[in-house]
């Protein structure tokens, strides 16, 4: 085998790694601020759910986001700062209105 094949060879990879381009450093841009105030939509509670109903309860509290909680349903844990939980009974009446 020619030697000057095994140069180039070995040579290669580390060229490769050599580059001048600067890499370029992205940061993403900050959460806008969408917090949830419960306690502007406490008015609703007693509420037949629906969804402008949701609607109105999304704009009264800031949140970006609503989560529906149907009777006997299992819900994560996690906590949103910028989501509104409605919570609702068999005759779709509200019973709870929270953040998280």
């Amino acid at each position: 085998m020619d030697v000057r094949l095994l140069v180039v060879a070995a040579a290669l990879p580390l060229a490769a790694c050599m580059g001048s381009e600067t890499p370029v450093e992205s940061t993403p841009p900050p959460p806008t601020e969408m917090t949830c105030n419960a306690d502007a939509a406490q008015s609703y509670v007693g509420q037949t759910a629906t969804g402008a109903v949701g609607a109105a309860i999304l704009k009264a509290t800031g949140a970006r986001t609503l989560r529906w909680g149907p009777p006997r349903s299992a819900m994560t844990m996690d906590y949103r700062q910028d989501r509104v939980n409605i919570m609702y009974d068999d005759a779709y009446k509200i019973t709870q209105v929270t953040c998280g």
